[in-house]
């Protein structure tokens, strides 16, 4: 990389300020980008079990992924990786298509009627009115509830998990 490309993303991104190179950055983007791109895989799973396309799903999780860590890096100057949430996929696709049998076309209008009123609720300062008020231990154990939840569907979608009438779940084969 010529000297005066590296004058200019130091200057975009402030490197130097930062204590930070343009080596450093891409390659903390490149280990960021390979501990994340599972979620191109998963993802089309999870949502094609809704009855989704997963060809479509791959490549809105593809297209979602860029767009959103462009903006945090063009936008908000910060090196944050964004991607679909897998937890809400997958709660999205298990709890609400599945268990309560809502179509998925009719469970994404509840989730663009929900992602308006989630951005009502950030405009007015009531989101950290409300996050405020949650206990930070029952924060962590959300966090590790959704971790947890995740796991056991992997675990499940690999056949490690299956099954069971008398205890609901057991060892599967490890053949």
């Amino acid at each position: 990389m010529s000297n005066q490309s590296t004058g200019l993303l130091d200057r975009l991104f402030h490197l130097s300020e930062n204590n930070t190179t343009v080596k450093r950055e891409c390659l903390a983007g490149l280990t960021t980008f390979v501990s994340m791109a599972y979620i191109l895989f998963v993802n089309p799973i999870i949502l094609g079990d809704a009855g989704m396309d997963a060809g479509a799903v791959f490549t809105a999780t593809a297209l979602s992924a860029i767009m959103g860590c462009l903006l945090m890096g063009f936008l908000a100057n910060y090196p944050i990786a964004i991607a679909p949430g897998l937890g809400d996929n997958a709660f999205f696709t298990y709890s609400v298509v599945l268990a309560m049998g809502i179509p998925w076309q009719q469970a994404m209008g509840g989730v663009f009627v929900a992602s308006i009123l989630f951005t009502l609720v950030s405009l007015f300062k009531i989101r950290e009115i409300i996050i405020d008020a949650i206990p930070q231990d029952l924060k962590y154990a959300m966090a590790a509830g959704i971790g947890i939840f995740i796991s056991f569907v992997g675990l499940q979608g690999g056949g490690i998990v299956i099954s069971d009438p008398s205890s609901l779940v057991a060892i599967g084969s490890f053949k």
